[in-house]
C-alpha cells in the first residue's frame, strides 16, 4: 500500500463508466420545487454547469484499489471510499457534487457526518444528474454556515483504456502484456474516479492511498506521506523503473524519470534527468521564488493523450516527449524533450502553485508556459538559439488560425465557458500560441527585468491561491511604476487590446508619405472589404532604416506620420524579430528594396517577410506572384528560419495546386530552388553526418526532403538505396536518425507494398517511442490506395495502432494527395461511431477535422461540409465545433483564391522555369 497526501483542486482528472439506480425526475423535480419559488423553481441548481458558491472542499481521503485483472465479463475495475471534508459558506439544504459514471451500488455508501458541530441533517433524496455530471444530495434540513461537514461515498468504476480520468495502459516487455494504471484528470475527468468539487478554484488538502500488490509501484503527487499545495492530481500503479538524482542545486530535492523498464535500463531517461535540475534552477530565479515541492517525478507512459500534463511534482508526457536515445533518436526529439519539460516544468510556479480561478483564461496559464519553455530550453541548451523558433513554431502557427472571421479572443466572459466541451475548446493555438506570442511583447515592451519583476509579485503574493488575468496586470503596473516606464496607457488598457479583441492587425507603412496605419487583418472569403469589427490596438513597433535600428520604442493608436519617408535605395524595416504580434505592409516601392535585399535583412526578418508576404496574398492586399518572387533569393540561403518559412507556406500552394496543372511547374520551380542546398549539404556533410548547428540540423533535413518530393533524382537514388540496405538487413540500420523520416517517406512513395510492409513491420516491434512515430508517420507517405485505406482501417483498432496516434494517421493521409478524398470518405462514414463511441481520450476531435479539410477548394467539398455538419448537428461535434466552423470559412476561402489566382500562378512557375 502507498500512501500519499497532497493538496489541490480536482480539476484535470480521471475516466471510468458506470451505472446508478435513482428516482424518477418528475418526483425530483416536485420535492425540490417545494422548498422554491419563482424563478429559482423553474431553474434548479443541478442544471447549472458551475457549483453552487454554498460550500467550500477543505480536505480529501481518497483510497483507490485499481485491478488489473479483468472481471469474469472482462471488464478492468477499480474501487474505492471518498470522504471530502468542507465548510458550510451558506445555508443550503442541497449538496452538489460532480460525479460522472460511478456506481455507488447501494444507498448506504453515501453518508453525512458532522465536523466541528453536533448534528448532520440526514439525505433526503439522492440522485445523479448525467447532463451535468452531479450527484447530487438533498436534505431533510439545512447546512450551518460556518460549520464543517464530512460526505463518505464508496464507489466501484472502470479501468477503461480510453485515456482519460483512471485508465489502464497496456504494453509489452520481453513478450509479456504489462499493464499500468494511471490518470490524466484535466480538465473535467477528476470526477469520473471520486466524487469532488471538480472547478479550479475549488483547491482542497487530499490525502491519497493507492492500494498495489507487493513489488509494484504507486506514484502520486507528493511524496509518502507528505502534504503539499498542489493544483492537479496524478495517480499511477505500474511495473516502471526509475533513473534518479540529486541536482547539487537542490540538497533535498529529488528528481527521478519514470519508464518502462528496459527504456531505464537503456539510458532513455538520462537525457530528461540531465535537463530537469538546470530548468529547475533557472524558473526558481527566475520567479524568485524556491521550487515549492521535495521531489520532482516525471514519467513516460505508453498511452497518453496530451503530449504532457503538468501534475504537480509528477509530470506525465508521452514516451515521445521524454525518453531520449543519442543513438537513434533524432535532434528534434532531443528539442521536443527539452521544451516540452521546460513548459512543464514552467507551470510547477505558474498554474499550479498559482492557478487561475476559471477555464475561461486557459491562455494565461498555457500561453505562459509556452513562452518561457523556449527560455528554459535556451537554459539548459544554449548553443540552440531556440529563442528564435518562437517566431515559426508558434506566431506563424497562430496568424494562420486568428486571422480567420471565426477565430476567438484570448479571454472570454467567465459564464460562456461552462460545458466540458467548451472547456476543451479553450485549449487550441489561440491559447497556446498567441498566448505566448502576446506575452512575449509584452516582455518586450516593459523590458525582461521590469516584466520578470512584476511576474515575482504576482506569484509570490497569490502563492497557492487563485486569481483572474487582470490580477497579473495589476502587479505589473506596480512594477512600471517602480521603474518608471513611460506606456501610452496602463498594463491593462493595453493588454486589452490583445486578450478582450480576437484576431490581430496589419500595420501598413507608406514611405513615400510617412503615414504610418493599422487595420485588422482577415483572410477574409470576400476580399478588399474593412472589417466588420472596429477593432484597434496599441501596437508598439520596433523598426529600422538601412542606415541602421531606429533606438526608440513607439506607439501606433491611429494613423501616425512618423519619420519613415525613404530615397533613393533606403527602405524601412518595421517588427524588428518579430516582438509585435502584428503584420506589416509596406508601399510597392519599398517592397521591392526590400524583397532585393533579402540577404542584408536581420535572419528572422527574412522569414517574417516571406511571411507576411504570403499571407497579404491571400487576403488579395498584394498579388500572389509577389508573395512567390520572396523565394527567389532561396537558392543563396542557407539558413533553417527562412527556409522554413517559405516552406510552410508553400505548403498552401501544395495544398491548393497539387491536384491541378499547376503542380508540375511548381514541381519543377521548387526543384530548381533547392537543389544548391542539397549540393550544399551534400558537399559539407554528406548524407552519414549532420551538421554541427542545431538549426543546420534541421536545414539538412529539408534539403532531402524537399529534393526528393520534387523529382531530384540524385536524392530518390539515394533515399532508395538508403532504405534497401535497411531491408536488406533489417537489424542494422545505418540511416542517420535526424534523416530517418525524410528517408523513410521518399523510399516509401516511390517503392511500392513490399517497402510498405517493411516499414509496417519496423513500425510494430520498435522499441524507442521516436522511432516508432517516424514509422508510423512514413507509411502514410505511400501513393498506393489500397495500403492508405487498409491503414486507415487500422485507426480504429487499438491492438494495431494505439489511440493516441489515431488522428495524427488520419489527418497525415489527408495530406498525401493521394490520400485526401480517402480521408475524408473515412471520417464521414465513421464518424458516429468514432464520435459517440471513442471519446475525448482516443480522438483530437477539433485535429480530426481541421486535418481533414485543410484541402478543400472546390464547391464540392464545400456542399460535403456543409452536408456533414448537418447531419450531425444532432449529436453535436463537441470540442469540434470551432475548428468545423474554420473549416467552412477557410474553404470558401480557399475557393475563391483559387479562382482569382490560378492562372497567375501558373503563368509565374512556368515563366520561372523557363528561365532556368
Amino acid at each position: 500500500m502507498g500512501s500519499v497526501d497532497t493538496c489541490c483542486p480536482v480539476s484535470k482528472w480521471c475516466a471510468i463508466s458506470v451505472v446508478l439506480a435513482m428516482v424518477s425526475v418528475t418526483t425530483i423535480v416536485t420535492l425540490w420545487t417545494l422548498t422554491l419559488t419563482g424563478t429559482e423553481a423553474r431553474t434548479p441548481p443541478w442544471t447549472s454547469h458551475r457549483l453552487p458558491t454554498t460550500l467550500k472542499p477543505l480536505k480529501y481521503t481518497v483510497t483507490l484499489w485499481p485491478r488489473l485483472t479483468p472481471d469474469p465479463n472482462g471488464l478492468y475495475l477499480f474501487t474505492g471510499n471518498s470522504t471530502v471534508e468542507f465548510e458550510c459558506v451558506e445555508e443550503t439544504d442541497l449538496i452538489l457534487i460532480h460525479s460522472n459514471r460511478l456506481n455507488y451500488t447501494v444507498p448506504e455508501n453515501r453518508h453525512l457526518g458532522v465536523v466541528n458541530g453536533v448534528f448532520a441533517p440526514g439525505v433526503r433524496l439522492s440522485w445523479l444528474e448525467g447532463s451535468t455530471q452531479y450527484l447530487v444530495l438533498q436534505l431533510y434540513s439545512k447546512l450551518v454556515k460556518g460549520q464543517r461537514y464530512r460526505l463518505y461515498t464508496a464507489f466501484t468504476g472502470e479501468l477503461a483504456d480510453d485515456l482519460a480520468g483512471f485508465y489502464r495502459s497496456e504494453y509489452l516487455e520481453d513478450g509479456v502484456k504489462k499493464i499500468v494504471a494511471t490518470s490524466q484528470m484535466h480538465p473535467t475527468h477528476a470526477r469520473k474516479t471520486f466524487p469532488c468539487f471538480d472547478e479550479p478554484a475549488m483547491k482542497a488538502v487530499f490525502h491519497i492511498t493507492l492500494i498495489h500488490p507487493r513489488g509494484t509501484t504507486a506514484l502520486s503527487n507528493g511524496l509518502e506521506t507528505s502534504t503539499l499545495s498542489t493544483f492537479n492530481i496524478q495517480l499511477i500503479r505500474c511495473n516502471f523503473f526509475a533513473s534518479c538524482a540529486q541536482y547539487s542545486h537542490f540538497l533535498f530535492l529529488q528528481i527521478r524519470i519514470w519508464a518502462r523498464r528496459s527504456a531505464i535500463e537503456e539510458g532513455h531517461g538520462d537525457y530528461a534527468l540531465s535537463l530537469t535540475g538546470p530548468i529547475l534552477d533557472f524558473f526558481q530565479e527566475y520567479y524568485n521564488i524556491t521550487y515549492p515541492l521535495s521531489k520532482s517525478d516525471q514519467i513516460a507512459l505508453p498511452d497518453f493523450y496530451f503530449g504532457a500534463m503538468e501534475n504537480w511534482g509528477l509530470v506525465m508526457y508521452r514516451e515521445t516527449n521524454l525518453l531520449y536515445d543519442p543513438l537513434t533518436s533524432s535532434n528534434r526529439n532531443r528539442e521536443t524533450t527539452a521544451t516540452i519539460i521546460a513548459h512543464e516544468l514552467a507551470h510547477m510556479w505558474f498554474g499550479n502553485l498559482v492557478t487561475l480561478k476559471w477555464w475561461n483564461e486557459v491562455w494565461l496559464n498555457e500561453g505562459f508556459a509556452s513562452y518561457v519553455s523556449y527560455l528554459g530550453a535556451d537554459k539548459a541548451e544554449p548553443s540552440w538559439r531556440v529563442k528564435d523558433l518562437i517566431v515559426l513554431d508558434d506566431i506563424h502557427r497562430v496568424f494562420a488560425v486568428d486571422a480567420l472571421a471565426s477565430s476567438h479572443p484570448l479571454s472570454s466572459p467567465e459564464d460562456s465557458i461552462v460545458l466540458p466541451h467548451q472547456i476543451g475548446e479553450q485549449f487550441d493555438a489561440i491559447s497556446y500560441s498567441k498566448g505566448a506570442a502576446v506575452l512575449r511583447m509584452l516582455s518586450d515592451l516593459l523590458s525582461e527585468k521590469v516584466f520578470v519583476q512584476g511576474l515575482s509579485s504576482y506569484l509570490n503574493h497569490f502563492a497557492h491561491g487563485n486569481t483572474v488575468g487582470t490580477d497579473l496586470w495589476e502587479h505589473l503596473q506596480k512594477a512600471v511604476k517602480l521603474n518608471g516606464v513611460v506606456l501610452p496607457g496602463t498594463v491593462q488598457d493595453i493588454m486589452n487590446r490583445w486578450v478582450l479583441q480576437m484576431g490581430f492587425p496589419v500595420v501598413t507603412v507608406d514611405t513615400t508619405t510617412g503615414i504610418v496605419s493599422q487595420e485588422h487583418f482577415l483572410l477574409s472569403p470576400a476580399p478588399n472589404l474593412p472589417s466588420p469589427y472596429n477593432y484597434e490596438w496599441l501596437i508598439p513597433i520596433r523598426w529600422m532604416k538601412l542606415s541602421g535600428l531606429q533606438k526608440d520604442l513607439w506607439w501606433l493608436m491611429n494613423k501616425v506620420n512618423m519619420d519613415m519617408k525613404t530615397a533613393g535605395d533606403e527602405w524601412v524595416l518595421a517588427n524588428i524579430d518579430v516582438t509585435g504580434y502584428y503584420r506589416v505592409h509596406y508601399d510597392r516601392g519599398n517592397w521591392e528594396k526590400l524583397i532585393g535585399q533579402l540577404k542584408a535583412i536581420p535572419l528572422i526578418n527574412r522569414a517574417q517577410l516571406v511571411d507576411d508576404a504570403f499571407n497579404l496574398a491571400r487576403a488579395a492586399i498584394v498579388p500572389s506572384t509577389h508573395a512567390l518572387q520572396t523565394t527567389v533569393y532561396l537558392s543563396a540561403e542557407r539558413e533553417y528560419i527562412p527556409w522554413q518559412s517559405a516552406l510552410d507556406n508553400m505548403q498552401y500552394y501544395y495544398l491548393m495546386l497539387d491536384r491541378t496543372d499547376v503542380y508540375g511547374p511548381m514541381q519543377d520551380y521548387m526543384r530548381s530552388l533547392v537543389t544548391p542546398l542539397y549540393l550544399h549539404f551534400n558537399a559539407t556533410s554528406g548524407w552519414t553526418n549532420v551538421p554541427e548547428g542545431h538549426t543546420d540540423k534541421y536545414n539538412q533535413v529539408n534539403a532531402l526532403s524537399l529534393a526528393c518530393s520534387t523529382g531530384l533524382k540524385e536524392c530518390q537514388n539515394l533515399t532508395t538505396s538508403l532504405f534497401r540496405q535497411w531491408m536488406d538487413n533489417a537489424t542494422h540500420n545505418t540511416i542517420h536518425p535526424n534523416l530517418r523520416l525524410a528517408v523513410y517517406c521518399s523510399a516509401v512513395a516511390a517503392g511500392g507494398a513490399a517497402e510498405w510492409e517493411f516499414g509496417w513491420e519496423q513500425f510494430k516491434y520498435a522499441t524507442l517511442a521516436s522511432d516508432a512515430s517516424r514509422l508510423l508517420s512514413a507509411l502514410t507517405c505511400t501513393m498506393n490506395k489500397t495500403l492508405l485505406e487498409r491503414f486507415l482501417s487500422y485507426t480504429l483498432q487499438p491492438a494495431m495502432i494505439r489511440k493516441q496516434d489515431a488522428t495524427t494517421v488520419i489527418t497525415s493521409i489527408a495530406s498525401n494527395r493521394e490520400g485526401q478524398d480517402l480521408a475524408w470518405g473515412f471520417v464521414r462514414d465513421n464518424w458516429n461511431y468514432i464520435y459517440t463511441q471513442y471519446g475525448v481520450g482516443s480522438f483530437n476531435f477539433a485535429a480530426l477535422i481541421s486535418g481533414v479539410t485543410t484541402r478543400f477548394s472546390t464547391a464540392e467539398e464545400l456542399q460535403q461540409l456543409v452536408e456533414f455538419k448537418q447531419k450531425h448537428s444532432a449529436t453535436g461535434f463537441g470540442s469540434a465545433e470551432l475548428a468545423l466552423n474554420q473549416a467552412l470559412e477557410r474553404t470558401q476561402a480557399n475557393i475563391l483564391w483559387l479562382q482569382q489566382n490560378k492562372q497567375d500562378v501558373l503563368q509565374w512557375f512556368t515563366n520561372q522555369t523557363l528561365t532556368h
